[in-house]
């Protein structure tokens, strides 16, 4: 506690900055200054010990869980300093202009530890009430001595948390010193949009209206008072990407929340999706235009329970004079006549939307529907042929269909990739590599050679149409349709010539992955063998399935559960790891019973779960902690484990049995399968109690829950014991000990996944088979992620532990 440095590095005759006093009222205040010296930063300052702690955070605090800001010990700051704005002179220290970009209160996550001994060890784990900055966060010491004044300041994945790209300077408006604006972007109020569903036939209905289908991009926009947030579907910034729409945006003289597409209309006003991928406002050439077709938010109030034509009234007085915003306009209930015109246009279909229907934010709805050109087809994608640009993965993809049980040729299609999706494309055909044709095609590749695969990827194309000789006329890629394919072992059966060679057993490549490359070996190594299932089929569905199972492993040790020879040969667990490559992080844990540390493994990326899958990780064991606080679990858990004699209609009544205690100490609790026989039960804490306080906690939910179905369960662990009950398990609520991960694949017959379900879901009927390798990828590509609220916010013992005394 000292003001020593701060003083020596200011002359106050010349700074306005306040002067060096010690305040002792210790009212755990904060402020966020964003500081305009020689390099733009911004400062963060913890009131503690008298002062304010003091870090600066060159890119700016993030609500971003995958950010790790860096932060920068300096110099303690006297308490006056949380209101301080103006321009410090140049000559001065730190010669810049200041002003406040966020400010409030926080407070320790853990009230019984003391937050000045937490600075002390180098990890505060602390929760902001600001207006900009809210929930927890981490802020944690570099242990390497050479960096002892760096730290990390990390967002943790609350309810205020945001998977956005996140950038605090699109939070920041500049003001005049000794003022900082009040009304700052609510974050909480970016959406997920209203789907549309598939439709078989059009129609026409005089509740419905009909809107054109623009082949774009899904865009929202939050705007606040001239201050604009554009970001797509799946909540990436798009500020950048559409900077036109974005600073147009700008003068909308309301705060609203707007959902529309953004387009690219060529010469002849039609959308051109593919110069879309790759826009640049220098080069590109055509029109950009934001068609904004609803209004889910207007000046302080929410629409989305108005009826769909009253928003959209509210929506056209709101959308006049702009150059690259347009309303989307509508015709009433003639369907069939809108969606001919359309494909007159050459425009991709139209939506029906019922004319009185809410908006359903994140939902897949029937009161929405696309209706779209018949001339967009599903192929299987047959093989590839060489490009002579060596900077292009491959020139076209070979295509064929299924015909009379046959696997017929339909033509070659070069365009509408994008590098990206080139670079994906490549990696995913090094698993599937054949020397054998699958069909005989010479005179129609002109010279070109051929690379086959073996026809397993299905992807989605449009072309304008049928030649006599039934070949596809100007295909263009549209997309991998990542939940269709075609099961490995059935690719043998549907070509029409031969049986394609297989992969040889000692088979070995690398697969790149985000510039990383991945070994792989073995990839027709037979995993499933009831099933036909091999270790492709493993990691393609982790590939498909990363970005859902990754926040549940990302920082927590991981046990590895090693199945190399697949279901039918030995297993065996791992944690400590040697020789590992250089990309995959670990983390050393000291072990009582090895009497030394053992090197777990972090599963961070896509690239490193991959690696646990070649390695024979058909199931994931990670941690119930993170790395950050070891001995504080992130949710604790209710095993249902039945016995032999228990089918699983007990066991999904047992499940609603806890749900029903759950209810009534005003809990909310998650639940999935467990991908075997039993269901999985997670209480959110928040990392806010130990191991052996979850453990105590769950053990007097499963007194409540025994007391419900004292003839089904049993909380004795002795399986001589329990008998034809179904075991309560609360002891998996231990330090080290593992449960198997939300979309973890099962060493089982079926490859069944461990799948998070909704409550409603658990009925008579219902089966573990339902849910895996194959119909999971699926599920989730038309429903939010159900899991997410187990890393939220944490129960609060206390108030919990009284509502149940009162029942």
């Amino acid at each position: 506690m000292s003001l020593e440095e701060y003083r020596k590095k200011r002359h106050f005759k010349d700074t306005p900055e306040p002067e060096d006093i010690i305040d002792n009222d210790n009212k755990f205040r904060f402020v966020i200054q964003r500081h305009r010296a020689s390099h733009l930063h911004y400062d963060l300052r913890l009131e503690m010990q008298g002062v304010l702690k003091s870090w600066a955070v060159p890119k700016g605090p993030s609500m971003n869980p995958k950010d790790k800001r860096l932060a920068v010990h300096t110099e303690d700051h006297p308490v006056a300093y949380l209101t301080f704005e103006g321009v410090i002179p140049t000559g001065n220290y730190g010669a810049g202009k200041m002003s406040i970009w966020d400010e409030g209160h926080y407070e320790n996550l853990y009230p019984d530890n003391d937050v000045t001994s937490d600075y002390a060890s180098g990890k505060l784990k602390i929760v902001f009430h600001g207006d900009k900055i809210k929930g927890i966060f981490t802020l944690v010491r570099s242990t390497s001595m050479n960096k002892k004044n760096q730290w990390l300041f990390i967002k943790h994945a609350d309810e205020f948390a945001t998977d956005m790209n996140y950038n605090a300077e699109d939070f920041n408006l500049e003001v005049s010193a000794n003022t900082h604006e009040q009304d700052a972007l609510n974050l909480k109020s970016m959406v997920k949009p209203m789907l549309a569903s598939p439709g078989t036939k059009i129609f026409n209905d005089k509740n419905w209206i009909y809107e054109l289908k623009y082949d774009g991009y899904r865009v929202l926009a939050n705007i606040n008072s001239g201050q604009v947030e554009l970001y797509s579907r799946n909540g990436i910034s798009l500020n950048e990407k559409f900077k036109l729409i974005h600073d147009e945006l700008g003068g909308v003289e309301h705060t609203a929340i707007l959902d529309g597409e953004v387009v690219l209309l060529d010469a002849k006003g039609l959308p051109r999706f593919n110069a879309l991928q790759n826009y640049s406002v220098t080069s590109t050439k055509g029109v950009l235009v934001y068609y904004v077709f609803d209004l889910l938010h207007l000046n302080g109030h929410d629409t989305i329970d108005l009826p769909l034509l009253d928003r959209k009234e509210l929506l056209k007085t709101l959308i006049e004079d702009f150059q690259h915003i347009m309303y989307c306009d509508h015709v009433d209930a003639m369907g069939i006549t809108v969606f001919e015109q359309a494909l007159a246009m050459g425009m991709e279909g139209v939506i029906a939307k019922k004319a009185d229907s809410t908006y359903d934010p994140n939902l897949r709805s029937s009161n929405w529907l696309k209706f779209k050109n018949i001339e967009d087809t599903e192929v299987i994608i047959c093989g590839y042929t060489l490009s002579k640009n060596k900077a292009r993965k491959f020139a076209s993809l070979i295509l064929g269909m299924v015909e009379e049980e046959n696997l017929v040729y339909v033509g070659t299609c070069g365009s509408g990739f994008t590098e990206k999706q080139m670079t994906e494309l490549y990696n995913k055909f090094e698993l599937l590599k054949t020397d054998t044709p699958i069909f005989q095609i010479g005179e129609h590749l002109k010279g070109r050679k051929a690379v086959w695969l073996r026809p397993k990827l299905v992807c989605e194309v449009k072309f304008s149409e049928w030649t006599p000789n039934n070949i596809m006329r100007h295909p263009v890629f549209l997309r991998l349709r990542e939940d269709k394919s075609i099961p490995f072992h059935q690719t043998d059966e549907i070509i029409s010539e031969q049986p394609v060679k297989k992969i040889s057993s000692d088979s070995e490549f690398t697969l790149e992955v985000d510039q990383i490359k991945v070994p792989i070996t073995n990839p027709d190594k037979m995993y499933w063998p009831e099933a036909k299932l091999t270790k492709y089929d493993l990691l393609d569905y982790y590939i498909k399935m990363s970005d859902y199972i990754l926040p549940y492993l990302k920082d927590r040790p991981e046990s590895l559960h090693r199945h190399p020879n697949g279901i039918q040969g030995d297993s065996f667990y791992q944690k400590d790891h040697e020789n590992l490559p250089t990309w995959i992080d670990t983390v050393a844990i000291a072990s009582k019973s090895s009497e030394k540390e053992l090197n777990y493994l972090l599963c961070q990326n896509q690239a490193t779960l991959i690696y646990m899958n070649n390695l024979g990780c058909i199931e994931l064991h990670p941690w119930h902690s993170t790395l950050y606080q070891l001995d504080r679990p992130d949710y604790a858990i209710i095993d249902l484990d039945p016995s032999t004699d228990n089918t699983f209609e007990q066991v999904i009544e047992t499940a609603l049995a806890t749900k029903a205690v759950l209810d009534d100490a005003k809990i909310k609790g998650f639940c999935k399968t467990s991908g075997a026989s039993g269901i999985h039960i997670y209480i959110p804490m928040g990392g806010m109690y130990t191991y052996e306080e979850a453990r105590d906690f769950t053990k007097l939910l499963c007194v409540y829950i025994h007391e419900q179905l004292p003839e089904l369960t049993t909380m004795e662990r002795s399986l001589k014991k329990r008998g034809p009950k179904i075991y309560l398990d609360y002891l998996q609520n231990r330090k080290g000990q593992t449960i198997v991960s939300a979309y973890s694949v099962r060493p089982v017959k079926q490859a069944t996944v461990s799948t998070p379900l909704d409550w409603s879901e658990l009925k008579l009927g219902v089966k573990v088979s339902d849910f895996n390798i194959n119909s999971v990828p699926e599920r989730v590509s038309n429903q939010k992620d159900l899991f997410k609220g187990i890393l939220g916010k944490g129960i609060n013992m206390d108030a919990v532990i009284d509502q149940l005394m009162k029942l």
